[in-house]
């Protein structure tokens, strides 16, 4: 049998049927009703001439009218391109465009937008779901009369395209990251990380990679995912509290909001995993979560969307390995090249970037994607993540690790946040400047900066400019930071 991911609602719709695939806000949707949805928009997708390999392109919030979209494509064989909801249309026009969608969708609120989007990135077909009211097709009206038998596409083949998710970038168009049906059916097939019997509530959005993987995750297992519209600490309670979820993925500065937050008013007691990655996650981070939350289990997870899932820190491991990011998922083969670079090859890697054969040739090498992650290994092959090969300050001849700095300064009592850059300077190269949001009423001076990192750091790691910052710029979805930015940020002070 194919891994095709239109198969997987199938089997889902004809098994368990009655079982709740997804929540949000308090309304559910069940596997039943969203198969027969999903071939509903099928038959009508297919009348207006979506076909096999054509790009369509979502425009839209977190919300349960994502999904019968999503499985609908998977059936077609078209190519589900979900766009960065918190684009304006002026941002959007260029990734439509880029994409050559045959269709654009969207929910209500970006129905309007979505018209001149598709004006501007000369898209054929227009269309809405969700009760918009606009230009376009109206796809629940259209999708009411339609049949809900089964959708066959001839020569679909789990090799095929499934999606395109474009990657956060700090200048020019992402990349947008092509991956094939049996790369999202084996990244979220439960045997790789969990035993299924979970329910997780998600934080990412659905244009996010990540919150398909949970979704498919939960779903492999026929069990629910729940959603919430934004990660605001206190949705992600209530949604663990109502759902009654055994399962809980945060980026670690979620989690940060999470450990603020007051949670007695929430019943968390169903909690058996609080899990963590993406981005650095102090031992400082965990022990406060096992504060929090006694009697669960973390794990710390690496990977991206060109690779999907890289590594694992168990549990058990937290402790004996901190800040590593733990050994090799299964499946996963894990090495470092001469400059040190993290290379993964597994059966979860992406096809290759949409139309840029030069970025795919750069990233995929004999078989083998290099994340631009420059990591240690331990003897026994447990990885540190230790910087960006790009990121690398080389100030008077040396090389330091951004991230190498930062966990030396993170324990300082009056950082709240704080990043790490090279600021260009004509005698040394590059200064290490340390980029620090303080804490409320307490503002470090550079000296102390420096005292503190005697003993931890060599003297030429240590920052030699300080520059106090009220945020740091990140990416939307995963919080991590924009250092680029954050660079011509400290430039133009």
């Amino acid at each position: 049998m194919p891994l095709t991911i239109g198969e997987l609602f199938r089997r889902l719709g004809h098994v368990h049927g009655g079982r709740i695939a997804a929540t949000l806000d308090g309304t559910c949707l069940r596997f039943g009703k969203l198969n027969d949805r999903a071939n509903q928009l099928a038959h009508v997708l297919r009348e207006q001439g979506i076909e096999r390999g054509d790009r369509v392109v979502w425009w839209g919030d977190t919300t349960l009218d994502a999904l019968p979209v999503f499985a609908a494509l998977s059936k077609l064989g078209a190519v589900f391109a979900p766009i960065n909801a918190r684009l304006g249309a002026a941002e959007a026009s260029p990734l439509a465009g880029f994409a050559r969608a045959a269709l654009l969708i969207s929910d209500a609120p970006h129905a309007e937008a979505a018209a001149l989007v598709a004006k501007n990135a000369d898209l054929p077909r227009l269309a809405h779901t969700g009760g918009a009211v606009g230009p376009g097709l109206d796809l629940d009206r259209a999708r009411d009369g339609a049949r809900t038998r089964e959708i066959e596409t001839p020569g679909l083949t789990e090799n095929d395209p499934h999606v395109i998710f474009f990657t956060s970038g700090s200048t020019g168009l992402p990349k947008g990251v092509v991956l094939s049906h049996r790369a999202n059916f084996l990244r979220s097939f439960q045997g790789f990380q969990r035993g299924g019997g979970d329910r997780t509530v998600c934080m990412f959005p659905l244009f996010h990679m990540a919150g398909w993987t949970l979704a498919l995750a939960a779903w492999q297992a026929a069990e629910a995912i729940g959603f919430v519209r934004a990660p605001s600490a206190d949705a992600l309670l209530q949604a663990v509290a109502q759902t009654r979820a055994t399962r809980l993925y945060c980026i670690p500065a979620v989690w940060s909001r999470i450990l603020s937050a007051d949670r007695t008013p929430y019943d968390l007691s169903s909690l058996r995993s609080i899990d963590t990655g993406t981005s650095a996650t102090p031992p400082e981070l965990i022990a406060g979560l096992r504060d929090a939350f006694p009697g669960t289990e973390t794990k710390i997870f690496y990977g991206s969307t060109e690779a999907g899932p890289g590594t694992v820190l168990e549990d058990a491991d937290l402790e004996r390995k901190p800040g590593s990011v733990g050994l090799a998922a299964p499946g996963v083969d894990l090495r470092l090249s001469e400059a040190g670079e993290v290379c993964l090859r597994s059966d979860y890697l992406m096809d290759g970037y949409f139309d840029n054969p030069e970025a795919t040739r750069e990233a995929l090498r004999d078989g083998w994607y290099h994340t631009g992650d420059l990591g240690d290994l331990d003897p026994d092959g447990t990885l540190r993540i230790v910087g960006r090969l790009r990121d690398i300050i080389r100030s008077g001849g040396e090389s330091i690790a951004p991230a190498e700095v930062e966990a030396a300064l993170s324990s300082h009592p009056d950082v709240s946040e704080l990043a790490v850059v090279g600021i260009p300077d004509p005698e040394w190269g590059e200064l290490v400047c340390a980029a620090v949001v303080p804490h409320e009423g307490r503002v470090p001076t550079l000296d102390q900066l420096r005292v503190h990192c005697e003993g931890r750091l060599a003297s030429y790691k240590q920052p030699r400019r300080l520059a106090l910052v009220e945020a740091l710029p990140r990416t939307p979805a995963t919080g991590q930071v924009q250092r680029s930015l954050l660079i011509e940020r400290i430039l133009s002070q």
